[in-house]
């Protein structure tokens, strides 16, 4: 996002939630201090902060903010802004019930945690709409405001009466008659007709299965109620402060919100990711899933993104939950930094002695300046310092793209398909074939299904159980006219109303594959596997193919892969290969062990001419390029040594590299080409 350099200034953003409203005054100084003894640049104030704000209704107590937000800007460091919106104090539950959430067995959510508001509510809405307002009149002119941040990891999910208005309100905006509503959920099923809009009701507690269309129309409208909570601060704080870019922080492949559409609407996009230090290094989850949530995140954002919240050390919210070894906290912000961030934020500054995140990890911990996390801040922080000319507001190049909806992950969802096991849930998916490129160094972007694929040499489609006919025919031309898919099985199964396609695969995309049909679905039992004759291992899914016939020049015949090798299916085809127009279009009808769809998407990148960043670097070195730096990281538990074609120099120390880097445990280089009248005879370097 351009607006996202107003609040930088050119510089990568350091720092964390600041709640000082938690602490004597006397510690706000020693905090400010040892802020800027860190190298801290950006404090993220009054998140939870509605209580002190307002402790009574239209009273306002912003004395300890004015003085907070001096001491910030007479240390130099920026402050982003937040409206306390998610959190309202308990006198506003307790005067106005009506703006607690209820569940879907319509009971109250109370007070006494947080995030406890109906989004549909006009009381709740009124209330956030004022404290918004005053705090953009007192300080839109403040010279220390770098970025407003509204609310907090939004996703309330409400049933209430409210809620159910709102609702209709939502359906008759889409639908504007009956007749289209019930055709679109197919209420003549169960006898479920709707013969006024005042019969519909959120999918409450119900009998047995709920409509997957009603269910599938609550999951958009709750997302869009939310966002219109969070439009609405927006446009204040944009009337108030035109030049001061707005945020709020996404939790991490996060169900409850349509990403594409919410990141439409900010001005600078921010995420929060919590990876588990616990996980075996050897399995390299954890930086799976960060390198997975920072490409979502920049690629929501078409460029530099920021990381709101991450761990210093420990979290508090899993049931055994480790500290991280010492120099993971560096290298997992450096695999957020390769990947776009420009800012890289903690929760929280100060560790709290009360409350419900009393454990929780923070930049400065009980244990004080003196303990091994400050100290680790503290370098991390001027390190960044020096990076900051070279790396702020620089991209990340992708020639693969992996297409992910909202909308197709929340159809997949619902009960009463072929198979719920976790094997075959959507995100699950998602994060298995982002990991086959990860590991091979395949830097990929994610894309919504109908945006434009123009410059990339592969897509990939983990699945995409529901897609519009918008997608298939982008999907179409994009093959058609040269480019590589690479296709999961299960997808296309329905159009944007959850209805099954003709064919029970749409017509465009069997086509595209070479597939006459698919005459069965077979889901595999959990745990179970089946062989290919390729010696691959199919697991979680199968399907019963039958490919189309040769069509002439213009659609010859599928070129099989593999087959299934045992089992219902054995000798059917598993993995095919077709060739449309001037491009490719496989299909994969089963789960690959990890090897193999590492090979299969690996072989198919380098046919569409897709190479990996560095093809030499070993399984479980990252290599990222972001502008004109290499980064390095080393995943394993080993020592590595990553061969170079040709000379570096390290920005983080300096040194000249040649032939090869060497990387330690939780490594980290940041390479760029040595130019070459300064070019060494150095043999290689070792980085930490």
């Amino acid at each position: 996002m351009a607006r996202l350099t107003d609040a930088t200034r050119g510089r990568l953003l350091f720092g964390g939630d600041y709640n000082p409203e938690q602490w004597p005054e006397e510690v706000w100084h020693e905090d400010v201090r040892l802020m800027r003894e860190a190298g801290v640049t950006l404090a993220t104030v009054g998140v939870f902060s509605w209580a002190t704000l307002e402790p009574h209704p239209g009273v306002r107590n912003f004395g300890w903010l004015d003085t907070v937000l001096g001491l910030l800007h007479d240390a130099g460091i920026g402050v982003c802004l937040a409206t306390p919106t998610a959190s309202p104090p308990p006198w506003l539950g307790a005067r106005y019930p009506e703006t607690l959430p209820r569940d879907e067995t319509g009971a109250t959510v109370w007070y006494g945690s947080r995030n406890q508001f109906c989004a549909s509510s006009p009381v709740y809405r009124e209330h956030a709409a004022r404290i918004t307002e005053d705090l953009a009149r007192r300080y839109a002119g403040h010279p220390a405001l770098r970025m407003w941040h509204v609310n907090n990891e939004y996703g309330t999910v409400c049933y209430c009466d409210t809620s159910a208005r709102h609702f209709r309100t939502w359906l008759r905006a889409r639908y504007r008659t009956l007749d289209a509503l019930n055709d679109a959920w197919g209420t003549a099923f169960w006898s479920q007709r709707y013969d006024s809009w005042e019969e519909i009701i959120p999918p409450r507690r119900a009998q047995y299965l709920h409509n997957p269309a009603q269910r599938l129309d609550f999951r958009r409208f709750t997302s869009d109620a939310l966002l219109e909570c969070f439009t609405a601060e927006r446009d204040i704080l944009a009337a108030h402060t035109p030049g001061i870019p707005v945020t709020t922080n996404f939790m991490p492949l996060f169900a409850g919100q349509d990403g594409w559409r919410w990141a439409a609407e900010e001005d600078v996009v921010s995420v929060d990711i919590y990876p588990d230090p616990a996980a075996d290094p050897s399995d390299l989850a954890g930086p799976a899933h960060g390198a997975l949530v920072a490409d979502l995140t920049r690629s929501q954002a078409r460029g530099p993104w920021l990381l709101m919240e991450q761990a210093a050390s420990a979290v508090n919210f899993r049931r055994v939950n480790r500290p991280k070894p010492a120099g993971q906290m560096r290298q997992w912000s450096y695999q957020f930094l390769a990947r776009g961030a420009d800012g890289l934020c903690f929760f929280q500054w100060r560790a709290s002695r009360q409350g419900s995140e009393k454990f929780h990890s923070a930049m400065l911990p009980h244990a004080g300046e003196r303990s091994r996390t400050f100290q680790h801040v503290r370098a991390l922080g001027h390190e960044l310092h020096t990076l900051s000319p070279r790396l702020a507001g620089t991209t990340v190049p992708a020639d693969v793209a992996v297409l992910h909806d909202w909308h197709a992950w929340w159809a997949s969802e619902q009960p009463g398909r072929p198979s719920s096991d976790e094997s075959t849930a959507y995100p699950r998916l998602l994060a298995t074939w982002h990991r086959a490129l990860w590991e091979q160094n395949l830097t990929c972007d994610f894309a919504h299904p109908e945006a434009s694929y123009h410059g990339y040499r592969m897509v990939v489609v983990p699945q995409l159980y529901l897609m519009t006919d918008a997608a298939l025919d982008r999907l179409t031309a994009y093959v058609r006219g040269g480019g590589t898919l690479v296709c999961g099985f299960f997808t296309a199964v329905a159009d944007g109303d959850d209805r099954v396609r003709p064919g029970g695969v749409d017509r465009r995309l069997r086509e595209l594959l070479g597939l006459a049909t698919v005459h069965e679905w077979w889901p595999l039992q959990p745990g179970e596997t089946v062989p290919l004759d390729n010696g691959a291992t199919g697991s979680a899914w199968s399907e019963d193919l039958e490919l189309a016939p040769h069509g002439g020049p213009s659609a010859p015949a599928a070129e099989i892969l593999a087959r299934y090798g045992g089992g219902e299916l054995a000798g059917r085809p598993a993995l095919t290969r077709a060739r449309r127009g001037k491009g490719t279009a496989y299909y994969v009808s089963t789960l690959p062990d990890p090897a193999s769809l590492r090979a299969l998407l690996g072989e198919a990148a380098r046919a569409a001419g897709a190479g990996p960043v560095l093809p030499q670097a070993p399984l479980g070195v990252e290599a990222v390029r972001r502008g004109e730096a290499l980064f390095l990281i080393n995943h394993t538990r080993q020592q590595v040594t990553v061969p170079l074609h040709h000379p570096h120099t390290d920005l983080l120390t300096g040194r000249a590299v040649t032939a090869s880097v060497t990387l330690g445990r939780h490594g980290v280089a940041v390479l760029t080409p040595t130019p070459k009248e300064n070019r060494t005879c150095a043999e290689g370097v070792s980085a930490p």
